[in-house]
This record gives C-alpha cells, structure tokens and sequence, in this order.
C-alpha cells in the first residue's frame, strides 16, 4: 500500500516538474543575444555596418528587421569573431524602430527595438524621459484628479480616477510614442515594482512594444526594484552597456539595489569607453541619483568649484547613496564619478529614484555645464501628495552638449521648481481593451490636443468603426508581427474624453456584471467600507462605477482594478460610509457602444428578505481561468493521483 502511495506522488512530483520544465523553457531575447535589447537598441543609419553580440555558445543562422509599415530586410553578416557578429543594413532600408528577428541554434527569438533606422544621425537628441514606473501584476492605485495627486481617494475629491501603475505607463509610453517632438523614450530604472514579477516584465515589454510599433525607440536602465536582474537581464537589456547615436554617446550604469551607486569597475569601464569615444558628447543613465541638494536648495546649481580642489566643499551636496552616508564609505567613487565628470566633459546625467524631480546644474571653474536631471515617478502612487503627480519631460541635448528642458520654464517659470515635469500621465489617461473581438481605447486628455501615430494590437480583420470613434484617425497600415496584429495610425486626440474602436463588427451584447461581496461582509453605519464586483465585455467597459443609493440620494464611487496588467475582469470601489439603515449597491457597467448592465445588491434589511439582482445575464460559477498554480503543476498526473489516494486509502482500510 505504502508502495502505491509512494509511486503516486512520484508522479505527481514528476509531473510538477515537467510543468516547471515547460514554463522554464520560454526563450527571451536575451537568452540568445547580449546585445541589441529591447530597451538597448542598436542605432544606424542605412547602409550602416553594426554590431550584434550573440550570448556565448548561440549560434546566429539569421537576421532580418520588419516595421509595421516597413520590410522585412535580410541583414547580412559580414564578418563573425567569436561571439561578436557584424551586421550590414541594407542601403534601401526605410527609417523606422525595428522589430529584430533572430534565428539561432537555440530557436527563434523577436526583439522589440532592436534596431533604430534613423534617415541621419541628429544635431539635436530629443528625449522623453520617465522613471520610476513600478509596473506590477500586483495592485498599486494612485489617485488623480486634474492636477492633484491623492495616496487616498476619500482626499481627492469627486471625479478622481484611481491610475494603476500600468495604465499610468501605457499613457507615458503612448503619449511619447505620439509626439513628434522627442525622438527616444528614456526611463532611468524601477521599470517594474518587484524585481521576480515575470508577469510584470512582461507587461511592461508589451507597453513599450505599443510606443516601438508607433516608431519610437525606448533606452532602459535597472532601477533597484529591478535587482536581482534575474528578469530585467533577460527581457529588457544589460545591467550595464553603452550605445551610439551619431554625435551622443549613452552609456547605462548600474546602481544595483542595496549599493546604490555604481562600483570603481563600472567607472574604469566608463572610462575606458569615453577614452575610446572622444568626439562623443556622453550622456550617463543611472537610477540613483547624484546630488542630495544644491546651495539653492533641491534645485538649483553648483557653480564655481572643481572637484580637484573644492571636494571638501562639494561633498556635503552629494547624494547619501554615492558617498555611503554620513559615513562616507564609498566617497572615493563619488568623488571619481565628478572627476570623470569633468574630465571628460559630460554633458548629461539623467536619473530617478527620489519619486520627485531635481534639475541640478553644475558648472565647472572652466565655465562647462554638467546638467543632472531626475524625473519624478512615472507609474508608482509611492510618492509625496505635495508638489508632485505622475510626470515626465522632454530633455534635448544638442551637438555642442548644450541641454535645454523645453517647455518647463513656459509652464512654471523656472526650471528649479519644486514640479519640473509635464502631467504625463497625470493629465492623459489611455484605457486600453483588447479581445478577440476588437480593440478599444477610452483618452481621458486634460492636458493638451495631441497629434501623432499609435500602434494598437487589434485581431487581425478588425476595422476602425468611424459611428464608434471620437478622434480623428487616419489609418497607415497593419502587420502581424511574431503573435500580435498591429495597426498603425495617425490620430488626433482632443481635450476632454474620446474614444477609438476597432471591432470584427457592431458590438451589441451587454457586459457581464455580478456582486462578489462587501469588505467587511456587514458593513458598519457611516464607516468606510470596500465593494469587489466582477466586470467583463466582450470589447471592453469604457465606464465602471459603484452607486449607492440612500435616503433618497445616488452617489458614484470609481472603480479599481485588483491586479495589473490587460483586461482586468475584477475590481472595488471604496465607499466612504453610508448614513442610511438600509440602502442599494449598484455595480453600472457601460461599453463602447453605450451597451448597459447593472448588478445590484439590497443592504440592510434582514437576512431572510436580502435581495441580490442583475439586468445582465448570469454567468457560470465554474471560471474559465486557472490559478498559477493550478496552470503550472495540476498536469494528468497530478489529477490521475489525487483522485486515487482516496480509493487506495479506502481499499487499505
């Protein structure tokens, strides 16, 4: 008996491990090429040789580049030298941000971003630069309302909108990946919230994917909520690496998580590459920031010393993460980090972390400005309520180094202010919704009009339905590219709410709605309590809300989603207390298509005469969805033993 028990779970055991053994072997970009990444491109110009470095023991058999609107191009490898290849791009190839495919002993991989066509190397480098963005698979809810910027909703007054970290980094990507007035997104590390959420990476692959099928590339550095880089190092890019863009050289430092700063042998490695690149304006991206503070205050700049004969004077403004604390432990890297600043006359210095922005100018006895810019967050509500939100900025840098923030001083006066950033995405909200029927966009823009292309993954036969849609658009073409279909647009988004929808046809089902339960199950008279619903559509929900309906009053409370990532189907709303013995719960679900459904649940009366009703047709309790759990280890095996422990158990007795 013990036998067959034994022989059971060793099956149940090898099956757990198949199952592991399968999602193990998932190939990332990555796994097969040390450079070009997804968020480190290579950069040319046609007719171009580059450089693409396999991971040791890859064989590279093939490479070719397509856009949504341009190729596929075979590349040409003229010349392999151990794991280094070079690579010739065509002369008749169109500027674009390529999708690389790669084919290789280890299989075949796509790479978003990983070849930037530019028509000719820029004079002046326009930037779109954010941090900080936390994406998670997890919730985190920050809350807006015009410019105010809310960790509690009950503070932020009517008409807030809860911003999950995702839909606030779909806006930032979307948004930039619109505008023609930057040429690359830059974000200076934190890219997801936990640094083992593969699900995460993944999403954020996917929103950076929406701005790089729009044709504008994205350079990604790790962030200390991006370390152990177990994911970061195989979806996104290296710790640490360097590009070329013409006249600029970016070189990616890594200030680890713990550490905070980068080691003396990252610095000798910059160094090394500077030495190598002397006609080259640097740009340094690195998570941590430099400075603490300025004689100015936050803001500001430091002006009339040098570092080889003021430190003394200069170390007390550096930031506590560079020179170790007050204790000074790693001042010699600070101090050779400033040295390398002047010496080799490094124009930029673009950071994050702090969660606020700095603008900290620091210019040398020989006149020579060294600009540090840090971007307050992007996507996580973990920061200040005052003088903050959900921001980015445009940062250009021209061919003689000169750094300008425009835009900045238009809106606030100064540039050392305590905001030095725009409401993106504080003040344009994109929700997007993709199924097999279509593709949706709710534009929540209380910014500005904003013009330019977008990239929407839509089923592949889906039409832009111009009865549906609000913005302007113009449709450019459509690819299929590795497992999504992507369509191409140029649109006008305006101020105020609009929408773009894309459907196989007319959308006229209902969404589904239904009631899950009330936190606490009774809630208290007048004290806050939490209602979680369940919400789908077969297109997507374009208004969700909770209405409490007491004493002859209806009030609206927003809806949150519990987890990141693409079509949520389930949410709260918080409710800050009812004054009534009895009142009306009402989950209102409204689609693209103006499609109702309303749940409904009578609180208060006794037991016996509650009543729980819906206008939208009922669904199955048993759910289509799996836990990871149950996705990942309940193979054959494991249901063929666990149904027969108990005969064998039973039989035993």
């Amino acid at each position: 008996m013990r036998k067959r028990i034994a022989l059971l779970l060793v099956l149940m055991v090898f099956s757990m491990f198949q199952a592991v053994q399968v999602e193990a072997a998932a190939l990332y970009p990555l796994d097969v090429l040390q450079y070009p990444a997804p968020g480190a491109p290579a950069v040319a110009i046609p007719g171009d040789t580059i450089t693409v470095k396999a991971q040791p023991g890859v064989e590279i058999t093939g490479l070719s580049i397509v856009s949504i609107l341009h190729g596929p191009y075979e590349l040409q490898i003229v010349e392999k030298n151990g794991d280094e290849l070079k690579v010739k791009i065509p002369e008749n190839v169109a500027p674009d941000d390529y999708f690389l495919i790669v084919q290789s002993n280890k299989g075949k991989v796509i790479v978003p971003n990983g070849i930037w066509i530019l028509k000719e190397y820029p004079k002046v480098l326009r930037i779109a630069h954010g941090s900080d963005l936390h994406v998670t698979s997890g919730a985190k809810i920050g809350y807006v309302n015009g410019e105010k910027f809310c960790r509690s909703i009950f503070k932020c007054g009517e008409g807030a909108i809860p911003l999950h970290s995702y839909v606030a980094d779909d806006s930032f990507f979307t948004y930039w990946g619109m505008n023609p007035n930057v040429d690359v997104i830059i974000a200076t590390g934190d890219v997801v919230d936990t640094a083992g959420d593969s699900k995460a990476y993944g999403y954020l692959l996917g929103l950076m994917e929406n701005a790089i099928a729009a044709g504008k590339p994205t350079i990604i550095v790790k962030g200390n909520h991006d370390d152990p880089p177990k994911y970061f190092s195989k979806m996104i890019a290296p710790p640490t690496y360097y590009l070329t863009i013409g006249k600029f050289i970016i070189i990616a430092l890594d200030s680890d998580n713990e550490r905070a700063h980068p080691t003396m042998e990252q610095l000798e490695w910059m160094e090394k590459i500077l030495e190598q690149n002397p006609d080259k304006i640097p740009i340094i991206i690195v998570h941590h920031p430099y400075w603490y503070k300025t004689p100015e205050g936050r803001s500001g700049k430091i002006e009339g010393m040098s570092v080889f004969e003021d430190w003394d004077k200069i170390a007390p403004l550096v930031s506590w993460y560079w020179i170790g604390g007050k204790e000074r432990k790693t001042e010699d890297i600070a101090k050779r980090f400033l040295e390398d600043v002047e010496k080799y006359n490094i124009k930029l210095v673009l950071s994050g972390h702090v969660h606020a922005d700095y603008v900290q100018v620091y210019v040398d006895k020989k006149g020579n400005e060294h600009w540090f810019v840090t971007s307050t967050t992007t996507g996580a509500p973990d920061k200040r309520e005052k003088d903050n939100w959900y921001g980015s900025r445009i940062v250009e840098i021209d061919e003689n180094g000169n750094v300008r923030l425009p835009g900045i001083k238009d809106m606030f006066g100064t540039i050392f202010g305590p905001i030095s950033s725009f409401p993106i995405p504080q003040e344009f909200i994109v929700f997007r919704h993709t199924t097999d029927f279509g593709s949706a966009i709710k534009f929540v823009n209380e910014f500005k009009e904003a013009s330019g292309k977008l990239a929407v993954v839509v089923p592949n036969g889906a039409k832009v339905d111009a009865g549906a849609t609000t913005v302007k658009y113009k449709v450019l073409g459509e690819r299929t590219i590795g497992d999504k279909h992507y369509m191409l647009l140029e649109v006008t988004v305006p101020k105020g709410v609009s929408q773009l929808v894309i459907t196989k046809g007319k959308d006229t089902e209902k969404p589904q709605v239904s009631i899950a339960y009330t936190s606490p199950a009774k809630p208290v008279k007048g004290k806050p309590f939490k209602v979680y619903f369940k919400a789908s559509d077969n297109l997507g929900i374009k208004d969700l809300y909770v209405e409490i309906e007491a004493n002859g009053e209806v009030k609206k409370y927003p809806a949150e989603p519990t987890k990141g990532g693409p079509n949520v189907d389930y949410f709260l709303a918080q409710i800050p207390g009812v004054n009534a013995d009895e009142y009306t719960i009402r989950v209102v679900a409204v689609d693209f298509y103006g499609n109702k459904a309303v749940a409904e649940k009578v609180m208060g009366k006794p037991t016996p005469t509650s009543t729980t009703k819906t206008t939208t047709t009922t669904t199955s309790q048993t759910s289509s969805e799996s836990s990871p759990m149950t996705q990942s280890t309940c193979g054959p095996a494991v249901l063929v033993g666990l149904a027969l422990i108990p005969l064998l158990l039973r039989k035993r007795k």
